[in-house]
C-alpha cells in the first residue's frame, strides 16, 4: 500500500478531532490502494466538512460506514461509477472492499449529500481533470446575475480566482 501525502492539519473541535483522523486513515488507505491521491484528498476534504458541522455527524456510528460513504460520495461526484473513467470503482465494489452493505453505504452516502448539499458534479469536490468540463465550477454572481465566467474579461476572471470563486487551473 502507498503512503499516502500528510495534509494540512484541519481545524476540527475537539469533541470530533479523534474520530475525524480515523475516518482519514480509512479513507487515506481505501484511497492508497483502490484511487489515488487526489481522491484521498477530496476525501479528507469532505470529513473536514462534516466534522465542522454542528453537531458532528460523525460522533455517532460506524466510522467504517461514514468513510465508506464519504468515499461513495466523492466517487458519485466524480463518476468513479462510470467504467469510462480512471480511476473506476463501482458502488458495489466500494461495499465489497469497505465490507459496509450496500444499502447502508447508500443510506449514509444519501445522508451526507442532503446534509451538506452536494450535488452532481459539486466544484469543491471534483477532480482537477474535471473542473475544465464542469459548466458549476465556472459560474459566478456579476451585478446580480449568474454568468459564465470564462466569456467575461480577463480582469473579472483574474478577481474570481483569486477571491476562490472559480479554479485556478495554471
Amino acid at each position: 500500500m502507498k503512503r499516502m501525502r500528510e495534509s494540512a492539519p484541519m481545524r476540527l473541535p475537539a469533541s470530533v478531532a479523534a474520530r475525524a483522523e480515523e475516518v482519514i486513515r480509512l479513507t487515506d488507505g481505501f484511497s492508497a490502494e483502490h484511487l489515488d491521491e487526489e481522491y484521498a484528498a477530496l476525501c479528507r476534504k469532505l470529513i473536514g466538512k462534516l466534522g465542522r458541522k454542528r453537531p458532528s455527524p460523525l460522533l455517532r456510528d460506524d466510522l467504517r460506514i461514514w468513510a465508506a460513504a464519504v468515499i461513495h460520495d466523492v466517487g458519485n461526484v466524480n463518476f468513479l461509477f462510470d467504467p469510462t473513467q480512471k480511476p473506476h470503482l463501482s458502488a458495489d465494489s466500494i461495499s465489497r472492499l469497505t465490507g459496509v452493505p450496500k444499502s447502508t453505504l447508500r443510506a449514509k452516502a444519501k445522508l451526507i449529500c442532503d446534509l451538506l448539499g452536494i450535488r452532481p458534479m459539486e466544484p469543491e469536490l471534483c477532480r482537477r481533470e474535471l473542473l475544465p468540463q464542469n459548466p458549476l465550477a465556472w459560474l459566478i454572481e456579476v451585478d446580480g446575475l449568474i454568468v459564465e465566467s470564462r466569456t467575461m474579461p480577463p480582469e473579472i476572471q483574474e478577481e474570481a480566482r483569486r477571491r476562490g470563486l472559480i479554479p485556478d487551473l495554471a
